[in-house]
């Protein structure tokens, strides 16, 4: 377990799962924390985020950042999904190997399972059949950094554990409507569109003085760029909400509703996330009580002394084969996209029509994670969805009042 004098880096601090983490580390008592903001640090930068390590000199590091979205995201920046996310998981990862991290963890994400996995999925049925190809580079970043993370516990015995969640939602999310998640994106189409009906424009512009929308719209022929905020008119206003299928009492949601989907609480994964960091090691995983490690020498101006360990690493025949050492992270608890409609018009108190796009794609139909690993190493999510969503929407509408 760290000390609570532990010096511990949160890459991507200010986002759903960083902050999330970062507030549960402080709850228990972990206030040596770091943390930069991507203008401050940007983590596809090798040389940036060496110069950080060389100055910060962290003992661990919760690895939360990375370039995340949607279908409509995935499917737009499907390079940039792959090579940002496989940049910031290098640069970080082997910096804190350089630097002689003692505990790393990575988050991933339950993406990272073939589309037609059986259900529920277990870690183990990870690279058994093809991905969901609207998600397939964001999952092989994130496959490549749980490997990352595995294949140096067994070359050099360092402490790396992955940890994979499933849907997350809560507090800090991000309800941008290009590249949000399902849950926000859902929830702040409805309020838009009940706000339209109520002909509450004095709302509707706080909510875009907060977040400004913007849409590439094609019109006779060529794509045109629109940004509306609380200075746009209302036509402008109306025609790029309409775009995402917000209209008067009206909203549109792609694909056509029946995919099953799993959903936890930002701030269980965040408890989840740092039970794990302080009390499961990668012996634990692999249940091997005599794991051989390699333990570095103590830092020395940022200079590890690798002429000092007391074990080994390297991979060890005797054992067989190791691997699917990540956790997955989540409720083993699904409802149905549409289910989830109607429990965010509830929360809003929107009375309007929801309408599901058939000539959208759906992504994968069903997505619940065996959590059993999970329990078994002593914890157990806390809040239901029921209560989760009301939650979100009453930190909604507090980030806009």
């Amino acid at each position: 377990m760290l000390n609570k004098e532990a010096k511990i880096y949160v890459a991507g601090h200010r986002g759903l799962v960083g902050s999330a983490i970062w507030n549960n580390l402080l709850s228990r008592g972990y206030t040596n924390l770091v943390g930069r903001t991507h203008k401050e640090l940007d983590l596809t930068d090798q040389y940036a985020v060496r110069k950080f390590f060389d100055e910060e000199k962290p003992d661990a590091v919760v690895l939360a950042a990375a370039f995340v979205g949607g279908i409509m995201a995935n499917s737009l920046y499907r390079a940039d999904f792959m090579m940002m996310n496989m940049k910031i998981q290098c640069n970080v990862i082997s910096e804190a190997y350089a630097h002689g991290v003692q505990k790393l963890l990575f988050l991933g994400s339950t993406c990272i399972y073939p589309k037609d996995a059986p259900q529920p999925m277990k870690e183990d049925c990870l690279l058994t059949s093809p991905l969901e190809y609207t998600n397939e580079e964001y999952a092989i970043a994130k496959i490549a950094g749980l490997k990352m993370c595995e294949s140096y516990n067994l070359q050099y015995g360092t402490n790396y554990i992955a940890v994979m969640p499933t849907n997350l939602y809560g507090p800090n999310d991000n309800f941008h409507l290009e590249n949000s998640h399902v849950m926000p994106a859902m929830m702040r189409k409805v309020f838009l569109a009940k706000l339209i009906n109520d002909n509450d424009w004095a709302r509707i512009r706080a909510d875009l003085r907060v977040r400004p929308v913007g849409a590439n719209i094609k019109e006779n022929g060529e794509v045109v760029r629109y940004v509306i905020d609380e200075t746009s008119d209302e036509s402008l206003i109306r025609k790029v909400l309409a775009f995402y299928g917000i209209e008067d009492n009206l909203v549109r949601l792609w694909g056509t509703g029946t995919p099953l989907r799993e959903f936890l609480w930002s701030e269980d994964m965040a408890d989840a996330s740092v039970h794990v960091l302080l009390n499961v090691d990668f012996k634990d995983i692999i249940g091997i009580e005599k794991y051989s490690s390699v333990h570095y020498g103590v830092k020395a101006d940022g200079v590890v002394d690798r002429n000092h360990s007391t074990g080994r690493g390297g991979a060890i025949p005797s054992l067989g084969e190791i691997r699917n050492c990540h956790i997955n992270v989540g409720t083993g608890k699904e409802l149905t996209i549409r289910e989830l409609s109607e429990l965010v018009a509830k929360s809003v108190g929107f009375e309007g029509t929801i309408e599901f796009d058939t000539t959208k794609p759906d992504g994968t139909m069903r997505k619940l994670i065996d959590v059993s690993k999970l329990h078994s190493l002593g914890w157990t999510h806390k809040v239901e969805i029921e209560e989760g969503v009301q939650k979100l929407y009453e930190w909604y509408m507090q980030s806009i009042d």
